[in-house]
């Protein structure tokens, strides 16, 4: 079993004497603080001290300053409170969020050009690449983080870079290289007495001893992080990083009884910090153990749960060695035809994804930083006109593949209904299949929706350009529905509170209307199947549109209420509201979006009616064949 790869990018916590009168003391400096500017900084701090405990209060922390520094329109807090939140939905493996809040705390360090901001993100995106299999664009940001430390001389900042170089090549199996850049990352962080940055490149340099199969020098890095950890109360979440590795090279070294005893209190530790990742890799580490001291019903038991978790939480991460491990369980229990079944999903998943070690990109790419890093890598003049090209041929094809998806969707979601019925009674292969297939239609869905962006992007005419940019929140609707389908427990039901919120946030921000228009969701959670959520999807974009665009001009600031509930058991009523300037925001039924909404109440046999008291109200009453 790989050793547990290192969360490169969790914060750095301070040297302190106790987490729990650290976070007394912040809460009582928070309750009494009166500048708000202060109050941002008492939450980022408190996000990383509870960080290393309890992920998810972590993560409730994290939104509290992100709404805060919304509220004060503060763009130099905002980007570094969706960074942080998003390395909290990675800690806890919802990496989807995770890749979101990065996406636009980039944009947001780019606004306020942030250089330092720039860098540690792209270190949190190649760690989300990483957990997909996708390492060579993993490595594009590794080297594109580096560059950028290095333009503002980040001592610190290229060490950590360094650090995740190595950890690509050792991925690559281009082991002599590795440890080169893990020397160099020691030699950098000693040199310059870089304190935080001593754990992280020792432990590194075990992962590296390991795979190169050096395990008493493995374990002597190992046992030098540790003490650093414990030295500078690093917290839970670091015990298990360290923990594990040691219990990999005592495996490694055949000291077993060693190795379990840390696997199970690593365990314990996870658990309690709600630590999604560090379970699943102590845990899977506790099968292989048990499997090689002959253990085979234990094994199976642990075996079994890592694989779950990595396949609800869609991380490929080693699912190849777990699918191998459990075959050779099942064949030294006599059940063949289970072990024959898991070999045959190991080859499936190898044949699925880049081999890493023959990928000569990935090779390319740390040869070109080291030869032209001084140097422009990348003519920019060329690629635009190129690509200037491309969009005018797109551009047609764009419209028609919008209007082309709108009916496949419609039929393919018809037909996916009748399927899960199906689908839920076979076995939990064709469970994992289901969800691949929501995952890459909402992967095509994103393709359509960049491509609309990029035709988007060339368009000078504003009302052709607000009409490509609805079409891209259509596509978004419908590939949200997907993702959700992917994501969630039950492939039949999409809850849609926490999809009408995301919905929602793509609107506001697509149209820069997240500052000045609040959102509000008065509803409890409500599971519906997906031939029911679809079509309410795509009546909610069409009037958070009309109503963004229309209800509150000249940039004012107002309120746009949502609510969703059951009357009976078939019938639901939808009510969007706005406190704008009223019968003027009302959907205009001689335009796209009037008659989709038109068409799609029909569809559920609904009726609409308006309005227009302190704003306006849309008020839809549906007669449906089921509802959750």
């Amino acid at each position: 079993m790989n050793k547990l790869k290192l969360l490169v990018f969790l914060f750095l916590p301070f040297i302190i004497y106790s987490q729990n009168s650290k976070i007394t003391d912040l809460e009582r400096r928070l309750s009494s603080e009166k500048n708000q500017l202060k109050k941002l900084e008492i939450l980022y701090e408190m996000v990383k001290v509870v960080s290393q405990n309890d992920l998810e209060q972590a993560l409730v922390l994290a939104q509290r300053g992100s709404k805060l520094a919304d509220d004060l329109k503060e763009k130099n807090w905002q980007p570094k409170f969706y960074e942080i939140k998003g390395t909290m939905h990675a800690n806890l493996l919802q990496l989807d969020s995770a890749n979101l809040y990065f996406d636009k705390a980039m944009k947001g360090h780019k606004a306020v050009k942030n250089v330092k901001g720039q860098a540690t993100t792209s270190f949190k995106l190649a760690w989300i690449f990483k957990k997909n299999g996708e390492y060579e664009k993993a490595m594009k940001e590794d080297i594109t983080a580096l560059k950028l430390m290095e333009s503002i001389d980040d001592k610190a900042g290229i060490c950590n870079a360094m650090t995740n170089v190595s950890w690509d090549l050792t991925k690559q199996n281009r082991l002599k290289e590795a440890f080169i850049y893990a020397e160099k990352a020691i030699k950098m962080a000693e040199d310059n007495n870089l304190v935080s940055e001593f754990f992280y490149v020792y432990n590194n340099a075990g992962e590296v001893a390991i795979a190169m199969k050096k395990n008493q020098l493995a374990l002597d890095y190992f046992t030098k992080a540790k003490a650093i950890a414990k030295e500078q109360n690093f917290g839970q979440v670091s015990l298990v990083d360290i923990g594990n590795s040691q219990g990999n090279a005592l495996k490694k070294l055949g000291r077993y009884e060693e190795a379990i005893r840390l696997y199970a209190n690593c365990l314990k530790i996870a658990r309690e910090a709600n630590y999604q990742n560090g379970i699943n890799t102590v845990t899977a580490n506790l099968g292989e153990i048990n499997m090689l001291i002959g253990n085979y019903k234990e094994a199976l038991k642990y075996q079994l749960e890592t694989i779950r978790l990595q396949e609800i939480n869609n991380d490929i991460t080693n699912l190849i060695e777990n699918y191998n491990h459990l075959s050779t369980i099942y064949k030294n229990l006599n059940h063949f035809e289970s072990a024959l079944s898991y070999k045959q999903k190991a080859y499936d998943l190898k044949d699925s994804i880049n081999s890493i070690e023959s990928d000569a990109k990935m090779s390319e790419l740390l040869t070109k930083y080291e030869t032209q890093k001084k140097e422009e890598t990348i003519s920019f003049q060329e690629s635009k006109i190129e690509q200037q090209k491309l969009v005018q041929y797109l551009g047609i094809v764009v419209v028609v593949l919008l209007l082309g998806l709108l009916i496949f969707a419609y039929i393919s979601y018809k037909n996916r209904s009748k399927s899960n019925r199906l689908l839920a009674q076979k076995n939990a292969e064709n469970e994992l299949l289901l969800r691949e297939i929501h995952h890459r239609v909402k992967n095509n869905l994103e393709i359509v929706s960049s491509l609309l962006a990029l035709q988007s992007a060339q368009i000078d005419d504003t009302e052709t350009k607000a009409a490509m940019t609805e079409g891209q929140n259509r596509v978004n609707s419908i590939g949200i529905v997907h993702q959700k389908l992917y994501q969630g427990t039950n492939l039949g039901a999409i809850e849609m509170k926490d999809y009408f919120l995301n919905l929602g946030e793509n609107i506001l921000d697509t149209f820069g209307a997240s500052q000045r228009i609040d959102l509000k969701l008065a509803m409890d959670n409500l599971d519906l199947d997906i031939d029911t959520a679809v079509p309410l999807g795509l009546i909610v974009n069409e009037l958070l549109t009309n109503a963004v665009k229309y209800a509150f001009p000249k940039n004012e600031i107002g309120t746009i209420t949502i609510q969703l509930q059951k009357q009976n058991h078939n019938t639901l009523q939808l009510r969007v509201s706005d406190n704008g300037i009223g019968k003027s925001a009302t959907v205009h039924g001689t335009g796209f979006g009037g008659q989709l909404i038109s068409l799609l109440t029909q569809q559920l046999n609904g009726t609409m009616k308006e309005e227009n008291r302190n704003g306006t109200t849309l008020v839809f009453d549906f007669k449906i064949k089921k509802s959750a």
